[in-house]
């Protein structure tokens, strides 16, 4: 039996759709994820570039949208496991150049801005209920990368109980397999999974 066949015959996969409001949450497109040196990789950069005119559809369309990102403390008192395992993150603090926001995808007036320690956009942060306050019930989600805080976030979302859209082209990981196989996963379990322009065309 086939991957798709067995998904299948466990009635894995069904779409949510979107609800009545769209919020649209952009994870860590700071400048480490574009260079191939820290964290970055020729994947997230397409997926920034590709994450523009989507984020431009939000703003022309006055819905919510927040940011990630990873920022420690600059002495280290915030260190956590996740810090362990990659110790690079801990340079990742408020006015490193590496941690800020790259310009084309710059927050604006009005866009909430949520700074993390640990892989989800949701965990000990206000994200959820600010959400709840703008009244959006589906989370449409871009960013970097796919199988680490991108996936974290859409699970969260879900146990959050928001609809959840992952924009399949506006989302990068340094390697294709690990991508190619969350976004799979995520389309199966936690979230609809969509191409840019069909996701702006429908909403």
């Amino acid at each position: 039996m086939s991957r798709d066949e067995i998904y299948r015959r466990q009635n894995l996969g069904n779409a949510t759709g979107l609800g009545t409001r769209c919020g649209l949450l952009l994870v860590d497109f700071v400048e480490a994820f574009m260079n191939d040196e820290l964290f970055g990789a020729l994947h997230i950069r397409e997926a920034a570039y590709a994450t523009a005119p989507l984020l431009e559809a939000f703003r022309t369309a006055k819905l919510p949208i927040a940011h990630t990102r990873i920022v420690f403390a600059d002495d280290g008192a915030d260190c956590n496991v996740f810090s362990v395992k990659l110790p690079g993150l801990r340079a990742l603090t408020e006015g490193a150049p590496m941690s800020q926001i790259i310009p084309d995808l710059q927050p604006r007036a009005g866009e909430l801005l949520v700074r993390k320690t640990v892989p989800s956009a949701f965990f000990s942060t206000s994200l959820a209920a600010w959400l709840r306050h703008q009244s959006v019930d589906t989370v449409v989600v871009a960013g970097c990368t796919t199988s680490g805080c991108v996936r974290a976030s859409v699970i969260d979302a879900m146990q959050w109980n928001f609809r959840t859209v992952v924009i399949e082209d506006c989302v990068g990981d340094r390697a294709i397999e690990p991508h190619e196989a969350n976004l799979f996963d995520m389309n199966q379990k936690y979230a609809d999974v969509m191409l840019r322009d069909r996701f702006i065309d429908l909403f």
